[in-house]
C-alpha cells in the first residue's frame, strides 16, 4: 500500500509531511521523540496556533525555532553558525542557501551545498524575485 502521509520508517510510525504549524507546536510546546501520542496532541496544539497567530506571526516563531543542525536552532544561530554574520546581514543568496536546507537541514549544509542543494535555493531566489511563472496555482 502506498503511503502518503511522509517518509516510512521501519521504527515506527510515518515521518515528514509536517506543516511549518505543526512544526512551531512540536518545537515550542511537545517532545522531538516521534510517537503517534504526540501526533495526537500535535494536532489540537496546532489548530489552536493557527486559530490564534497570523501567517506571518506563525511563520516568525518557526524560523526562530527551527533547527538547522544538530543544536542549531534558529535563524539567527544558522547565520552565525554557517556564515558567520547577524541573519539581517545575511545576502539573498546566503538566506536561500539556508531556507533550502530546511527540508533536511541535518544532512544539507548551507556553507557546503550539493548540486541539488544550490540548484533549489536558486530556484527560491527566482520565486521571491517574481522571476518563476506563478500563473498556474491561480
Amino acid at each position: 500500500m502506498r503511503q502518503t502521509i511522509g517518509e516510512t520508517d521501519a521504527n515506527g510510525p510515518p515521518r515528514g509531511a509536517s506543516t511549518i504549524p505543526m512544526q512551531v507546536s512540536k518545537n515550542l510546546f511537545l517532545w522531538p521523540q516521534q510517537s503517534y501520542i504526540r501526533k495526537a496532541v500535535e494536532l489540537p496544539v496546532t489548530l489552536f496556533l493557527s486559530a490564534i497567530w497570523s501567517k506571518s506571526h506563525m511563520l516568525e516563531i518557526y524560523l526562530s525555532v527551527a533547527e538547522w543542525g544538530n543544536g542549531i536552532y534558529g535563524a539567527e544561530a544558522a547565520a552565525q553558525k554557517y556564515f558567520n554574520k547577524p541573519a539581517r546581514n545575511l545576502n539573498p543568496h546566503e538566506a536561500a542557501l539556508l531556507a533550502a536546507a530546511l527540508p533536511n537541514p541535518k544532512q544539507r549544509n548551507p556553507n557546503h551545498p550539493s548540486g541539488y542543494h544550490a540548484r533549489y535555493a536558486a530556484n527560491l531566489l527566482k520565486w521571491a524575485n517574481g522571476d518563476v511563472d506563478m500563473s498556474c496555482l491561480r
